[in-house]
C-alpha cells in the first residue's frame, strides 16, 4: 500500500474534517490525514490534546468517523494511527 495524498477523495475527506475541526480546536486538538489508500481507507493522526485525551476514542468514533462516513460514503474504513 502506497501513501496517496493525491487521492481523488482527499478534498471531500478534508471538507468533512473541516466541519468538525472547530470543535477539536476548541479543546486544543486537531486531526490530520496521513494516507488514503487505494482501498479507500483513511488513516488519520489525532493531534494536540486529541492525541492524549482519554475521550479521544469517543471523539474519533462519534465525531470524526461519523463526519467522514456521512460526507464521503465511498470511504470503506477510517483508522486513527495513534489511538
Amino acid at each position: 500500500m502506497e501513501t496517496n495524498l493525491e487521492h481523488p477523495l482527499l478534498g471531500k475527506v478534508e471538507q468533512a474534517l473541516n466541519s468538525i475541526r472547530p470543535y477539536l480546536e476548541a479543546d486544543g486538538g486537531n486531526v490530520r490525514i496521513i494516507e488514503i489508500t487505494d482501498e479507500n481507507t483513511v488513516k488519520l493522526e489525532l493531534l494536540g490534546a486529541c492525541g492524549s485525551c482519554s475521550m479521544s476514542a469517543m471523539t474519533f468514533r462519534g465525531g470524526i468517523e461519523d463526519a467522514i462516513r456521512r460526507q464521503v460514503p465511498e470511504i470503506t474504513s477510517i483508522v486513527a494511527v495513534n489511538l
